[in-house]
């Protein structure tokens, strides 16, 4: 494999102060307490998945993992942290030396997940696996809401080509994270270079309104891109009017012509008015892109238009609606010591309402029926049942503190294909419902 493929992880600074102060002063009480080394588990899960969605996506796993590698407190943190007495002595002392050396298993990227899934699993001293939660749960929280929009696109989309282009609507660093996360939920490309340089994905990009703009006529703005670019390119025709300005592209780059990008108007009709006026200028291999603030439903809308690829941007930048995943990590199990063979205690918040949670470390397996297909998420705290004993969710992605299951952005991308086909056919609808499978807890 390609190092490419894994992400360009060079270069890549500190994540230990992308956490809550809380988490900090708990290590600081529990080193005084004696209870910091205590062997303890931790999960990450979501009790429901956001209103009307039928599945969630597991994304953000390799950005994950790069945070727990580089999670460590330099002399400049540390001096931060000692100038506004976050911390005392002892426990900057302890942070000095701080790298993770436990245990995490996860659901692999790109897998579905449903309400109470434990997505992540994290095992260690109670110090170390709390350091860790508000970094875990930014990067899962923020991943997963994108590519679950990501894939509601996808189905929407029904193959056709998706292109993610939303940087300039979102902050300049989740705009990266946010490429990486639709490229798993299905989106074939990005125009973020960023994006491109730090994990491989598939780069687009040709022109906007103002390089017409610039040129004394279309013609002239026409005549330079194909110059420059090849007659493959794409010519933007929504600037003036768009029937001239179709047979002015085709007469300049000829029935060549990769394709015309239509960015305004009624898509529905001008995608086919567009269609028909190229085809009786003898350009028939001339694709039509459009854009123009496409969520999901837009883009079902135009299922029976002639598209050939869509651009989206601030609807999948923003989770269409649902930019987060409202992901907790929460204690499950405790032991009253350092050592990893004490038994472990489960334990569980007994709030009153929808705040509760199960204790225990879990396991979680995907029983299926007789034709294959998903019929409920069943996790649970014992020995595992002999027939979900091969449909275990959780795999192994760090042990002893060092990373053992990096993949390319391909690999979770395929797998988030085989794991939505593997659902029943009311997973793809649209329209708002409950989790298409039920979870249960044995």
């Amino acid at each position: 494999m390609n190092s490419a493929d894994l992400g360009r992880r060079v270069g890549v600074p500190s994540t230990a102060l992308f956490t809550d102060q809380y988490e900090l002063t708990m290590v600081q009480a529990a080193l005084k307490a004696g209870t910091a080394d205590r062997h303890s588990v931790f999960e990450a899960f979501t009790r429901r998945l956001p209103e009307g969605r039928r599945y969630g996506v597991v994304a953000g796993t390799g950005r994950l993992l790069d945070a727990v590698e580089n999670f460590h407190f330099d002399d400049e943190m540390l001096t931060f942290l000692r100038e506004r007495n976050v911390v005392d002595g002892p426990t900057l002392a302890w942070l000095a030396d701080f790298r993770f050396s436990g245990d995490i298993w996860g659901y692999p990227e790109g897998e579905v997940y449903f309400p109470g899934s434990p997505i992540l699993r994290v095992e260690g001293s109670f110090a170390e696996c709390v350091l860790l939660e508000t970094v875990i749960l930014s990067i899962l929280n923020h991943d997963s809401a994108i590519a679950a929009a990501a894939s509601r696109m996808s189905v929407a989309a029904g193959g056709r080509g998706l292109i993610e282009m939303g940087a300039r609507r979102t902050h300049e660093l989740s705009a990266v994270a946010s490429a990486r996360a639709a490229y798993v939920g299905g989106f074939d490309t990005t125009s973020d270079l960023a994006a491109g340089f730090r994990y491989n994905i598939p780069t687009v990009g040709t022109s906007a309104h103002a390089f017409t703009l610039l040129h004394d006529s279309e013609r002239d703005a026409f005549r330079a891109q194909v110059d420059s670019l090849g007659r493959g390119t794409t010519l933007l025709v929504d600037t003036y009017d768009v029937a001239e300005a179709v047979r002015t592209a085709v007469e300049v780059a000829g029935t060549e012509l990769g394709a015309v990008r239509i960015d305004s108007g009624d898509l529905l009709l001008v995608a086919h008015r567009v269609r028909q006026q190229l085809d009786e200028l003898g350009a028939t291999g001339t694709k039509i892109v459009v854009t123009s603030d496409l969520d999901e439903y837009a883009i079902a809308s135009l299922a029976a238009a002639p598209v050939n690829a869509y651009g989206v941007g601030t609807q999948l930048v923003t989770g269409s609606g649902q930019p987060t995943c409202s992901m907790v990590y929460k204690l499950v199990a405790r032991a009253v010591s350092a050592d990893p063979a004490e038994p472990l205690q489960p334990v569980a918040k007994k709030s009153l309402g929808a705040k509760s949670s199960v204790g225990g470390r879990k396991w979680a397996a995907r029983r299926l029926d007789e034709h294959a297909v998903a019929e409920a998420e069943v996790i649970g705290t014992g020995p595992v049942p002999d027939g979900l004993a091969d449909r275990q969710l959780l795999a192994e992605l760090v042990r002893g503190g060092e990373v053992v299951a990096r993949e390319s952005l391909d690999a979770a991308r395929e797998r988030h294909i085989a794991a939505r086909q593997g659902l029943p056919l009311s997973a793809m609808q649209l329209s708002k419902g409950e989790p298409v499978i039920p979870t249960e807890f044995v």
